[in-house]
């Protein structure tokens, strides 16, 4: 069950238009490293995980992942609420403004849909977390090269505090990994889930 609180979870205040920035940035809303597929992973991967501290910790992120599409969706809203539509042509959001004037909307950059085809859930723990652990080095790569295109400090403050979270879910995923591959008996250091007849 979810608690949600009518605020954000990080401050957004952007106070200076910029269209270039947005489309740069919708990506984190739904392109393949972004928020959205970073939730529906972790909450579709938590059904399968085999100690409830594993499931527990991806729902918590998962859910906090939800946050972050709210944080983007709002910053994207800051930075183009105030553009015509030709400012927003301008920049190649002539398209996005025709379907869905100043709203957000779930695509990358480059104007491709979101798609579940994003994530994977295989059922393997071992296998998700790994998953997992990249999905967060992805994002936060990502939040680094958007940083690279800013020197707005309203944006830079709140892509800093993402990007930090990115690290802190990685830190919590490796625990977990380690966690799991301590609590299977594993006898070597193999990455996989111990298998009937196998005695590995």
């Amino acid at each position: 069950m979810w608690n949600y609180e009518k605020k954000l979870e990080y401050p957004v205040n952007i106070r200076k238009k910029d269209v270039k920035m947005a489309k740069y940035l919708i990506t984190q809303f739904g392109g393949p490293d972004g928020e959205l597929s970073a939730s529906m992973r972790y909450l579709t991967q938590r059904y399968t995980m085999p100690t409830g501290k594993t499931k527990g910790l991806l729902t918590d992120i998962g859910t906090e992942e939800l946050a972050h599409v709210e944080i983007i969706g709002t910053m994207f809203y800051q930075l183009v609420k105030d553009a015509s539509p030709k400012e927003l042509e301008s920049v190649g959001l002539g398209g996005h403004y025709t379907q869905h004037d100043h709203s957000p909307f779930l695509v990358d950059s480059n104007g491709v849909p979101w798609t579940a085809a994003y994530f994977a859930s295989t059922g393997d723990h071992i296998t998700d977390l790994h998953e997992d652990l990249a999905a967060e080095e992805k994002a936060r790569t990502t939040y680094e090269h958007l940083m690279n295109l800013t020197d707005d400090p309203d944006l830079l403050d709140v892509l800093r505090f993402l990007r930090q979270r990115e690290v802190v879910h990685f830190q919590r995923f490796g625990e977990a990994l380690m966690g799991i591959q301590d609590g299977v008996g594993m006898k070597k250091n193999y990455y996989m889930k111990p298998q009937k007849g196998c005695d590995c």
